[in-house]
């Protein structure tokens, strides 16, 4: 997992990451999202809002680490919830998530 928080602290820093749920909905409902993650520890609800959105817009969709690691890999507190928006990232991101 470490390896995929480390991407995701990239992606960050080079501004191929939105976070936060508002960000997260208007990058997907704008097309722009490539990948979301959810948190596991994130509400039900959350998870599937995002869950029916992305399989509307067809985004891959995941839930995986805990809000703490997933804002701690972007210098953040907490996030629920990550859109990447760069393609080259996501896919990197998905081999990790796959693994």
């Amino acid at each position: 997992m470490n390896k995929g928080l480390s991407l995701l602290g990239l992606a960050f820093r080079s501004g191929n990451l939105v976070s936060g749920e508002f960000a997260a909905r208007e990058a997907v409902r704008k097309k722009t999202a490539a990948l979301i993650i959810v948190a596991n520890d994130a509400s039900d609800n959350t998870k599937k809002m995002f869950e029916n959105q992305c399989k509307h817009y067809q985004v891959p969709f995941y839930c995986w680490g805990l809000k703490e690691e997933l804002g701690h890999a972007i210098g953040k507190e907490f996030r629920a919830s990550i859109a990447v928006t760069d393609q080259g990232f996501a896919e990197a991101l998905l081999k990790q998530l796959d693994k």
